[in-house]
Order: structure tokens, then C-alpha cells, then sequence
């Protein structure tokens, strides 16, 4: 099963990652609680991810991306790596607006004016850091920001999350064009005069979806993709690359938070010793929560001391 396809138009002149990411951010905002405009952000910001740890070279490597400003969310963040596996959080996950002006769940309201930041690590001795300005706080814009900004890559990108009446996630996707060296002129003129009249993502997903209900997320997405694209002359058009898979994987385990915990410092951690006995730390990504009793204190302060 795969809710990615890549695909390469035939002049090769750009390749595409389009995802269908309903699943993966229906478990984020059942995880978090999130209202709807914490879920849009959230979603958004996951899939965002997703698609650029898919974009990455090897197994290993994993990147960062944090939406942070100063709007009542605070901030966004979410980790992805090659393999396809995402996580995420929204600090305040609580927060309620009303609609924008295009009477849309006010992501860019949520965020606020802040920083975009991408850590990558590459398996380097230092991660490669790229910190922007956020141009709306919308998500898709700033990470087309930051990739003309911080990467010279020119991309557009489209990312959306449906919040349904009671409050679930209805569809969720998004899509990542990127140009490659040398591009054909003709082409990026019929990619440019596609783009401009594209209905949001998550239409797209719905009226995909209405239509073939019985459809495994593999036919969906070859649907999607003919939907976006079909209309082009055939020329310009796109030919299926590969699929891969997004899926929420929260990877904490009892030891990363207890490195995690010796990281406060002999002071702090013996202030908890000798006044609690015990200490509860709870995963910010899946909210799972970890016990130290008080042997297991000990036996850090004496490793630490």
C-alpha cells in the first residue's frame, strides 16, 4: 500500500510527489486532540515533511521542519526521514480562530509572524540548518520560500488538510513540483497555465475519492495524478516514477527519554530525587508517558555524577 506516487513530466523538465496523507493526519489530530485549525496546521506541516524526508538521499538521513511564531499555536514541528515515517506536534494544540477572509481555517492566524527552520541531518558532523521568515504562516508558501531561499530550487507546492463538521479529518494531501536542470520552455508553460487554475488539493482528493469509492489508495492516486495532469498536451504530460509510503511512526522508547532527562544536569536531577523519588516524562509527539522510579534516579545520578 502507498499513498506517494512520483512522477517525471516526459520532457524532464519536473518531477512531481503528490501524496494522499487522510490517514496519517487523522492520527496526528486524534493523538493531539487538535482543533480545526490546530489539525489544518498540524496535517499541513506533517505532509510538508514527509514529502522532503522522501526527497532525501539515504536511509538514514532525517530532517526537522519547525513553523515557529507569535500566534497563539506557537509552534509546529515535525520530524520525517527516507523511510517514510513522520511525527509531529502543535504546542498549543487548543487554539480556536474564525475564519480568514477567504473563509478558510486560519492557519497563518495560528502560527503568526515567526521563523521557518529545516535541520537535516545528513549523517555529517553538523546538520545543515536553513532558517527564513515566514511569508504567511500558511505552510505551503513558506516551504516554497524556503526552498527558492535556501536551496535555489524553484518549487511549488500545495498542501491541504479538510476538517469535516465534527471536527475530523475529511482529506488530507499534498504535492511537491519541482524544476530540474535544463527545463523545456513549452513545458513549464503548460505546467504554468495548469497550475493557475487548480482547485485546492483537497478537492481534488474528494471528488477522486466520491468517484471511486472502492478504489485502493494505490488506483487513487494514479487517479489524482491523471486529474492534475490529464488535461496537458500529451507531450507535457507526466508517466508514473514510483510510489512510496508516509505513515505516522512515533519512535520514543523509556531509554531516549531518560538520556533525555540526564540532559537537566546533576542539580536539577538530584532536586527531583531527593523531593519526589520519582519522575513522569511524557513523549511531546505521541503523548505516551514514561515512569522513573526512584532506584532508576539513582542509578542515573551515579552514572552522571
Amino acid at each position: 500500500m502507498s499513498n506517494v506516487i512520483t512522477a517525471i513530466d516526459k520532457s524532464g523538465s519536473y518531477r512531481v510527489y503528490l501524496a494522499i496523507t487522510t490517514d496519517m493526519v487523522k492520527t496526528a489530530a486524534e493523538i493531539h486532540n487538535t482543533t480545526p485549525v490546530c489539525t489544518a496546521a498540524l496535517g499541513r506541516v506533517l505532509t510538508g515533511a514527509g514529502l522532503m524526508g522522501l526527497m532525501l538521499k539515504n536511509e538514514d538521513d532525517k530532517l526537522t521542519v519547525l513553523f515557529k511564531g507569535d500566534g497563539p499555536a506557537k509552534q509546529v514541528l515535525a520530524t520525517a526521514n527516507r523511510r517514510g515515517t513522520v511525527k509531529g506536534y502543535v504546542a498549543n494544540p487548543d487554539v480556536e480562530l474564525p475564519l480568514n477572509k477567504f473563509g478558510k481555517l486560519d492557519v497563518g492566524g495560528a502560527i503568526g509572524v515567526g521563523e521557518l527552520t529545516v535541520i537535516k541531518d545528513l549523517g555529517l558532523k553538523d546538520p545543515y540548518i536553513g532558517n527564513i521568515a515566514l511569508v504567511d504562516g500558511e505552510v505551503a508558501d513558506d516551504l516554497t520560500a524556503y526552498y527558492y531561499i535556501s536551496e535555489q530550487q524553484n518549487t511549488a507546492i500545495s498542501l491541504g488538510v479538510k476538517v469535516d463538521r465534527d471536527y475530523s479529518v475529511k482529506a488530507a494531501g499534498g504535492m511537491f513540483i519541482q524544476m530540474l536542470p535544463s527545463p523545456v520552455e513549452e513545458s513549464i508553460d503548460e505546467l504554468e497555465k495548469m497550475l493557475a487554475d487548480l482547485p485546492p488539493i483537497t478537492t481534488l482528493i474528494e471528488e477522486v475519492v466520491e468517484k471511486n469509492p472502492l478504489l485502493t489508495e494505490d488506483a487513487l492516486l494514479e487517479k489524482l495524478l491523471y486529474r492534475i495532469f490529464g488535461k496537458m498536451k500529451e507531450e507535457y504530460t507526466v508517466t508514473v516514477m514510483g510510489r512510496e509510503e508516509l505513515k505516522w511512526d512515533c519512535d520514543c522508547s523509556k531509554e531516549k527519554l531518560e538520556r533525555a532527562l540526564i540532559t537537566i544536569g546533576v542539580k536539577d536531577l538530584t532536586e527531583i530525587y531527593e523531593e519526589d523519588r520519582q519522575a513522569e516524562l511524557t513523549c511531546q509527539f505521541c503523548l505516551k508517558k514514561y515512569l522513573f522510579n526512584e532506584e532508576e534516579l539513582k542509578s542515573m545520578l551515579e552514572r552522571i555524577r
